[in-house]
């Protein structure tokens, strides 16, 4: 039998990596002083054995945990304030952040915002707005990941919807990092083919554009190249067969590889994806994996040489941009992303409107070409018409 992987990690944060380690929750929240934490997780996940059976191992050892999933799967801010009343009124001392992307950005967010006197916007990640945050409020964080593609689990911001706006806002403080992370690929096996393809093309955009992003990494880039070496090793397997503990494994340290990546930035790919996902709640993963071929194309002039090297480190024939390319359509269609934009839902005549929202994104910043709304409009309209 393969031997799978199990460590103890400590970069970027303290990880329990490996099969089975759900059952080490108690022992985690006293590692870092929670004894009443509040479980975050999402309506779909809270009835099921996975939370509840975490819940009652914790009781038999001393730790009561409560439990809050009025949760949307793109949160908004009223299911933060919420989450926040649900805390103050458990008593509770910390947060167990559990599930996908909106589980996990939930409950790192409710963690930020139980101590607060100033609104939730307030900490949208623009200059130093996190400093307005009184630090020592924030309680403990331990995230437990059940996909493999956000990496929420080992970042230090989240991503809220403004329902008033329409608009995912970026919420930034360094002590949103959880304090440990529990990763058991036990979590993820039963995930349907189309969400584990979905999480996972969510991770390759993640590792792609830190990777593309022109900003001086060297540790990002390396960490972002060898994340897109797992995913095309290991995301077919995983989504051929959920039960693959290896490909488990390995997609789990390729989705917080592309998280402690994006560090150095992303780029259009994601404020596309954003306003489209604010807009008409499209899942995030999917989406990226839409826009992707048409943000590759604009950007390609400014990261063809980044491409080639990466190409040659993923094992290509003909190794360049156009065998990346190429990789990054087969793997759209194998999972049956759809081509265009249109395909997602979006309609043309909220094209204007989406691409200024999409300018002011703060992942724009670090996209590889300079862009502004008439950019972003040219790559809208690419991927609502399907020309690559």
């Amino acid at each position: 039998m393969t031997s799978l992987p199990n460590a103890n990690w400590n970069y970027p944060t303290a990880m329990r990596f490996g099969v089975g380690r759900i059952k080490e929750i108690a022992d985690a929240c006293r590692s870092v002083g929670i004894s009443r934490p509040l479980v975050v997780t999402d309506p779909g996940l809270a009835g099921l054995p996975m939370v509840t059976d975490m819940i009652a191992r914790a009781a038999e050892e001393g730790i009561e945990a409560g439990l809050f999933s009025a949760i949307k799967p793109n949160p908004v801010g009223q299911n933060i304030d919420a989450g926040v009343i649900a805390y103050r009124e458990g008593n509770h001392d910390g947060v167990i952040a559990f599930g996908g992307g909106s589980g996990l950005d939930a409950g790192k967010t409710i963690a930020l915002m139980v101590g607060q006197s100033r609104p939730l916007w307030d900490f949208e990640d623009v200059g130093d707005n996190w400093t307005r945050a009184d630090a020592d409020a924030i309680p403990p964080i331990i995230a437990v990941p059940t996909t493999s593609g956000t990496g929420s689990e080992v970042g230090r911001a989240t991503v809220i919807t403004n329902q008033d706006t329409h608009r995912k806002l970026i919420l930034f403080h360094p002590k949103l990092m959880p304090s440990l992370v529990i990763c058991d690929p036990e979590l993820v096996a039963g995930l349907p083919p189309h969400i584990t393809a979905g999480t996972g093309m969510d991770a390759l955009a993640h590792c792609f554009e830190a990777y593309c992003a022109p900003s001086y990494h060297p540790m990002a880039d390396g960490i972002a190249m060898e994340g897109m070496r797992l995913i095309q090793t290991w995301l077919p397997r995983a989504v051929a067969d959920g039960s693959d503990l290896e490909a488990r494994s390995h997609m789990m340290s390729a989705a917080a590889m592309g998280a402690t990546a994006f560090q150095k930035g992303l780029g259009a790919i994601h404020s596309l994806s954003h306003p489209v996902g604010a807009i008409y709640d499209t899942h995030h993963g999917l989406t990226n994996a839409v826009f992707m071929p048409y943000v590759m194309n604009f950007n390609r002039s400014a990261i063809e040489d980044r491409i080639d090297r990466l190409a040659a480190y993923l094992g290509h024939k003909n190794p360049g941009f156009n065998s990346v390319f190429d990789w990054v359509m087969e793997l759209r269609s194998s999972f049956d992303v759809p081509n265009t934009a249109t395909d997602l839902g979006v309609e043309a005549e909220r094209a204007e409107e989406i691409s200024v929202l999409a300018e002011a994104d703060p992942s724009t910043g670090s996209n590889p070409i300079p862009v502004g709304a008439a950019e972003m409009r040219q790559m809208l309209d690419a991927a609502l018409e399907g020309r690559l």
